[in-house]
C-alpha cells in the first residue's frame, strides 16, 4: 500500500504517459486532440486491439491505458488483467460506448480503475485520466448508477454481514460526508475541492472508511452510502 502510494504521489508532478486502445482510428484520434491539450499528458502510443495494447504497454510503459471494451483479437476486458499484471502495472480505464452492467462489473473484478462512456465530456475524460494515474478510481456519472443498482439486486457485495446502518456508525461526520461523495461517484480531487481539503487528507478519509466499514474498494463503498441511507 505504502510503495503504491508514493508511486502515485511521484505521477503527480510529472507527464501521464497514456496509450490509447481502440480498434476505430476516429475515436483514437479524437481522444489523442482532447488529450493532447491537457496540460502534463502525454500520449505515448495508440493500439488497434488488446494484444496490441499489451505488447505497446511492455515497450512504452505507460501510466494509464485507456482501453476500449470490444475489440478484435484480444477484447478490452480480457486484456485488463494482463495489463495490470505488468511490473510496472498501469492504471486501466475502459473507455467505450457500452455501459451494461456485465461490462462494468467484468471491468472492475478483472483490475480496471475506471469506467468511462464515449459521449462523457472532455473534461471527464481528462480529470479522469488525471485521477486514474494517481490510484483514484473513477466512475462516469452514466454507469455508477448501474453498478450501484447491480450490487444492490445482488445483496452483498462483499461488504460485510452487519447491517449498513451499523457500519457506518462509527463514522465521523467529515468521514460521511465523504462516503456521501463517494456514493455520488465522485473522485477525490473533487471531494477535496467541494469540501476544501487537499487530496492527501481525502485519501486519509477514504482508507478510514474502508477500515472502518470492512470495505474492500471505493466502488463498495459508494454502495453501502446507498444500503445505510445516507444518498437521501
Amino acid at each position: 500500500m505504502t510503495e503504491q502510494a508514493n508511486s502515485a504521489g511521484s505521477r503527480e508532478d510529472s507527464v501521464i504517459r497514456v496509450l490509447l486502445a481502440d480498434d476505430e482510428q476516429m475515436i483514437r484520434h479524437g481522444v489523442r486532440v482532447i488529450l493532447q491539450h491537457a496540460e502534463g499528458i502525454e500520449v505515448v502510443g495508440e493500439a488497434a486491439n488488446g494484444a496490441e495494447a499489451l505488447r505497446l504497454a511492455a515497450e512504452h510503459r505507460p501510466d494509464v491505458v485507456l482501453l476500449d471494451v470490444r475489440m478484435p483479437v484480444l477484447d478490452g476486458l480480457a486484456a485488463v488483467g494482463p495489463l495490470v499484471a505488468l511490473d510496472p502495472g498501469p492504471q486501466v480505464v475502459m473507455l467505450t460506448t457500452f455501459g451494461d452492467e456485465d461490462n462494468v462489473i467484468r471491468a472492475l473484478r478483472a483490475g480496471a480503475m475506471g469506467f468511462l462512456l464515449k459521449d462523457d465530456g472532455p473534461q471527464e475524460l481528462i480529470s479522469a485520466v488525471r485521477a486514474a494515474a494517481v490510484g483514484d478510481a473513477v466512475l462516469s456519472p452514466g454507469v455508477t448508477g448501474s453498478v450501484i443498482r447491480r450490487m444492490l439486486r445482488g445483496g452483498s457485495a462483499g461488504t460485510g454481514a452487519a447491517a449498513p446502518d451499523r457500519r457506518v456508525a462509527g463514522l465521523t461526520d467529515r468521514e460521511r460526508e465523504v462516503l456521501v461523495m463517494l456514493g455520488a461517484g465522485l473522485a477525490n480531487l473533487e471531494i477535496g475541492s467541494r469540501l476544501g481539503i487537499g487530496v492527501g487528507t481525502v485519501k486519509s478519509h477514504v482508507g478510514a472508511i474502508l477500515g472502518k466499514t470492512g470495505c474492500e474498494s471505493r466502488v463498495q463503498a459508494a454502495l453501502l452510502a446507498h444500503q445505510a441511507g445516507l444518498m437521501s
